[in-house]
């Protein structure tokens, strides 16, 4: 397709794929639906997934708007956006303590949808994004790139905790955090980057 690149689809949907965070989601997604089979757990997953992709997609189409609305600067969205990035990876890498409560209820919107997946360092990245690249195809596409591989991931979440346990998804979750810092700092980078340039026109 026309000014579409695969190499830049990748580069956006790496990082998105990050931040959705699978597998460190997998995790909490089977200790909130224990009560439920696992068909039926499968069955809540998919629909938290496309409400998350909906969600998603509205912020990849609305955000140039909010951001005219706001009369926010992208050097301040790349800032902003690479702190939040970087507070997400470091609770990736340090996880607390404390253990998420089960529910025996079906969770609907919340707490999958929104924030587990949807949440606002995805939200704010995938605005960053939309506004580099100007519109297009690039960035829906690298939303749908990433919610599909996520998708994967979370529909097995009952198996994988019995193949990997939970200290190897943990780990998993801890490599996919380090990624995610190095992600980070460099949107800081750019924004700072971006900032020094305006000062200087």
């Amino acid at each position: 397709m026309d000014g579409v690149s695969l190499g830049t689809i990748l580069e956006i949907a790496l990082p998105l794929f990050l931040i959705m965070d699978p597998v460190g989601n997998a995790v909490i997604c089977v200790a909130i639906l224990r009560e439920f089979p696992p068909t039926r757990q499968r069955q809540i997953i998919l629909r938290e997934l496309i409400i998350a992709l909906i969600i998603a997609l509205a912020f990849t189409f609305l955000g140039e708007f909010l951001l005219s609305l706001l009369a926010i600067q992208p050097s301040t969205l790349r800032i902003a956006g690479g702190i939040i990035l970087l507070i997400i990876s470091l609770k990736m890498v340090y996880p607390p303590q404390e253990e998420h409560q089960e529910v025996d209820r079906d969770p609907f919107i919340v707490p999958i949808a929104v924030p587990f997946l949807a949440g606002p360092s995805l939200l704010a990245a995938v605005m960053l994004y939309a506004h580099r690249e100007g519109g297009g195809p690039t960035v829906p596409l690298a939303v749908l790139l990433a919610w599909a591989a996520t998708a994967v991931i979370m529909l097995f979440a009952p198996d994988l905790k019995r193949t990997m346990g939970r200290r190897g998804l943990r780990a998993a979750e801890r490599l996919m955090g380090l990624i995610l810092i190095f992600l980070s700092v460099q949107m800081m980078e750019d924004g700072v980057r971006m900032f020094l340039h305006s000062l200087g026109q």
